[in-house]
């Protein structure tokens, strides 16, 4: 085995990848896994969600029957082979990108992974018939993978040291304060479509839901949501304002505008989903609405960036080529024993 490794290391030691490569790799695994939310989205709204009751076979197969429901979760346990690859090119890519970054490698290693973690997750759903608990656990790693992903992205996308650290602590807590409440408003949601009417399976299977108050659960829960997003909009319109007005990052601005509009879009239909009795295709459209409104919330607090403090406070062994990042802060000089006189160490 380790000649064989050491054969493999040796026919793909002069393969590197660019910073501008990688980075193409990234926003590619970041799509992808945006895409299998929303298709695990129409898995639960055409009520296929029990269509291969055993898994990870499909009625003991390893192909579905050719039944509708079979055909379309099958479908979205399919979609996983490819996400699983850009994920894990993510981070195969990231130890090939030169210069190295330390970031990107543990960013990306998150990213096969939570992909991993889901494909299990998504087995003790199917044979928990569809537990509200474990959809709601299902849906909340896919946005924390959608963090990790995020994460990759923008870093992939500015060199350390390139962008100049905030000095406005008002702005970029009140970025943080919007993603916690972002968060939170999403795992609202979740409970909502959890005691909703759309269990994911078929009619007449029987699936536990969210009923804590009997019929009344998804009445108190869905304005529970509700407020809760009234809040999250509200506060989003402070926060860019607050950031129009003292902070000069216009990417900062872009993703807060575009943060705001997806709100507005997402209280819209959620108000129309709510008078018509929500339809399938509405609940599709506000999950997909949910979906970008926590994209942009993570790329407003990316954009928001850290506090000096928070910078100074970061070892810098996680920055790899050290002779060609320019040192925003005295004090990481310091940290690196790095001087004017001495160079880098």
């Amino acid at each position: 085995m380790r000649p064989r490794l050491q054969r493999l290391k040796e026919r793909s030691n002069g393969y590197t990848v660019t910073p501008a490569q990688y980075l193409v790799a990234a926003y590619v695994a970041l799509g992808a896994l945006t895409l299998i939310v929303l298709s695990g989205a129409a898995v639960r709204l055409t009520g296929s969600g029990l269509g291969c009751p055993d898994w990870p076979r499909c009625y003991g197969h390893a192909y579905p029957p050719l039944n509708t429901h079979a055909v379309i979760e099958f479908s979205n346990r399919m979609i996983t082979g490819p996400v699983a690859l850009a994920a894990g090119a993510a981070w195969l890519l990231a130890l090939r990108r030169r210069p190295r970054r330390r970031d990107l490698v543990w960013l990306g290693a998150l990213l096969p992974l939570g992909v991993v973690g889901q494909a299990v997750l998504g087995g003790f759903t199917v044979r928990g018939a569809l537990d509200y608990g474990w959809v709601m656990s299902h849906f909340a790693l896919s946005m924390l993978i959608l963090a990790a992903a995020t994460a990759l992205a923008w870093r992939a996308g500015h060199e350390p040291g390139e962008r100049r650290h905030s000095e406005d602590r008002t702005v970029v807590w009140s970025v943080r304060a919007l993603l916690g409440l972002g968060a939170l408003t999403i795992v609202a949601g979740t409970a909502a479509t959890a005691a909703g009417p759309h269990a994911g399976g078929s009619p007449g299977q029987r699936i536990n839901r969210l009923a804590f108050d009997g019929k009344g659960t998804m009445d108190f829960v869905i304005h529970r949501h509700g407020e809760l997003g009234l809040a999250f909009g509200l506060l989003a319109v402070l926060v860019w304002w607050l950031a129009r007005r003292r902070s000069q990052e216009r990417e900062l601005h872009r993703s807060l505008t575009a943060l705001c509009i997806l709100i507005a879009l997402q209280g819209a239909v959620g108000l129309d989903q709510y008078e018509t009795h929500l339809p399938t295709q509405l609940v599709w459209l506000h999950v997909g609405l949910a979906c970008a409104s926590w994209l942009a919330c993570l790329w407003a607090t990316c954009a928001a960036g850290s506090l000096r403090a928070d910078m100074e406070s970061v070892p810098f062994s996680t920055i790899s080529d050290r002779s060609e990042v320019q040192l925003s802060s005295p004090a990481v000089s310091l940290r690196a024993g790095i001087t004017p006189e001495k160079g880098v160490q």
